[in-house]
């Protein structure tokens, strides 16, 4: 896989989800502070709900931005074959029951899911569970996940 199209491809992506949260943002701010929504009674909370939703987008949209800044400044790694595996590492996983998955060990944005050619790349970040596992670890190892089922994964590829 080439990891600099794919590095695009995730700076594409977060460049998109920050545009639309800056503009969820203001849309929300626009309604807490429109004047059909100013309160009669205490009771009516829609400018104050609307307002909570624009700060919870305004800082999931900050949180975007930085993710952005870590992947412009990134710079990848090439892994040889026995090499540990660490950031900027673009790992195929196999389960036990012969599923493969394609893993990103990035500095932020985990959980993102992109669509690269025929396969499907997970983003993760070092700090979580399985960013954890594969830190160190190197082609050929072996390594458990504990989620709702325990599950046995084994490094089937690294570069």
């Amino acid at each position: 896989m080439n990891k600099a199209k794919l590095l695009k491809q995730i700076i594409a992506t977060l460049e998109t989800d920050h545009e639309l949260l800056l503009q969820a943002a203001k849309s929300s701010h626009a309604a807490a502070t429109h004047e059909d929504n100013v309160p009669d009674s205490k009771y009516e909370t829609l400018a104050l709900e609307a307002s909570y939703i624009a700060q919870g987008q305004a800082n999931r949209a900050q949180q975007v931005k930085q993710a952005l800044e870590d992947y412009r400044q990134l710079q990848l790694q090439d892994f040889a074959e026995n090499a540990p595996i660490r950031l900027t590492a673009l790992v195929r996983l196999e389960d036990e029951s012969g599923q493969q998955r394609t893993i990103f060990l990035g500095p932020a944005a985990g959980g993102l899911r992109l669509d690269y050619g025929s396969d499907e790349v997970v983003i993760i970040s070092p700090d979580s569970p399985i960013g954890e596992q594969l830190i160190g670890r190197q082609v050929g190892d072996d390594f458990e996940l504990e989620g709702a089922i325990l599950r046995e994964y084994e490094i089937i590829d690294v570069c």
